[in-house]
């Protein structure tokens, strides 16, 4: 049982890996497919200009993925593989997680892009909007927290407003008494 949670997390981002490059092959496989031989008159330079440069940096994020991501494994001859790292969790908040947005789009972008044609890369301008949103929202957040702190040290107290039924009475009756006993 040792090492239980770091070869579930293995098992999982292998899986998780494997499935995103299965997807982009598909995606991209669409995308060349159908711009070649069903589109074949919207088949430019521009188009393939556009793609290889928008669809970049999904293919860099997946490849950081794969590098942080993949779990690593030494050969103990008998014994079989032992697992050395089992590799970041790829299921993480915060940046990996806009990371994971980013992707996403950028594939529903190559697959619009595919079926409708180069306007659909216009689509590709809400990920800079996102990304303004989220740092906008990020730093009001922790601007807010800077206000509430600031109130703190002016004397008002941060619990006077609300908190629970409980808190309120025991300051009622005059707060938790502490009784310490010498011997």
């Amino acid at each position: 049982m040792a090492q239980k949670a770091a070869k579930q997390t293995a098992r999982r981002n292998t899986s998780i890996l494997n499935r995103v490059h299965l997807i982009t092959l598909g995606i991209h496989a669409l995308f060349i497919i159908l711009r070649l031989l069903v589109f074949r008159s919207s088949a430019t330079r521009t188009t393939f200009l556009l793609y290889i440069m928008l669809s970049s940096p999904s293919l860099f994020i997946e490849f950081w993925f794969e590098r942080i991501g993949r779990p690593t494994y030494s050969n103990q001859g008998s014994t079989g593989a032992e697992l050395r790292k089992s590799g970041e969790d790829l299921e993480a908040k915060g940046l990996t997680e806009y990371m994971w947005d980013v992707l996403y789009w950028t594939w529903g972008c190559v697959a619009a892009a595919a079926m409708f044609g180069d306007r659909a890369w216009w689509m590709w301008l809400i990920i800079p909007m996102y990304s303004a949103w989220l740092a906008y929202t990020t730093f009001g957040g922790m601007r807010q927290g800077m206000v509430g702190t600031a109130k703190v040290s002016d004397g008002v107290q941060p619990g006077a407003q609300g908190g629970s039924n409980r808190q309120k009475k025991l300051e009622k009756r005059g707060g938790q008494k502490v009784q310490y006993r010498y011997s």
